[in-house]
């Protein structure tokens, strides 16, 4: 399947000289959605994990029916001030400032194999971010799996050292 047909190109969005690429058209085409999914699971169950970590908010759509196939914990990592009980934090840099991260202390054990999930790679920012978090917990990143990557964006080289995998790049 030609993932880029089901991706929808929005030029000048958030702002001028962007091209969004929008995961939406993606998700509502159910063979597309399925073939996303199954193609992810595939890749990390090969890989002896413990947990899936999804990240706020897309990466949820894509982990979670992956973590399901494969029998595995979800573990959410959120924005600041979403997750109710005791949480590891970290800060990130943004396009303009910074940004928190957050995951229940709870949520992962010292020592567990962990691959993470989001819909879309571009500087590398948020996956460094939630790699911290899963650090901080003393488990181990074994992959950081994405839909889409924006190659020219460096993130690839921004979590060197880190297995990346991707569907589509750009």
């Amino acid at each position: 399947m030609d993932l880029k047909e089901k991706i929808r190109n929005i030029k000048d969005f958030p702002e001028k000289g962007v091209i969004f690429r929008d995961i939406t058209t993606l998700i509502k085409d159910p063979d597309a959605f399925e073939y996303v999914t199954d193609a992810l699971a595939k890749h990390v169950e090969k890989e002896d994990i413990d947990a899936i970590v999804v990240l706020d908010a897309r990466g949820f759509l894509f982990g979670a029916p992956v973590a399901y196939l494969l029998k595995k914990r979800i573990v959410p990592v959120r924005k600041k001030g979403k997750l109710p009980a005791e949480t590891y934090q970290v800060e990130y840099q943004l396009e303009y400032g910074t940004g928190q991260l957050e995951m229940h202390k709870d949520a992962i054990q010292k020592g567990m194999r962990v691959a993470v999930f989001d819909d879309l790679l571009a500087t590398g920012g948020t996956a460094k971010a939630a790699c911290e978090l899963v650090e901080l917990a003393g488990a181990q990143i074994v992959s950081l799996n994405f839909v889409i990557e924006l190659t020219e964006l460096g993130g690839r080289e921004a979590l060197s050292g880190y297995q990346v995998y991707s569907l589509v790049q750009y």
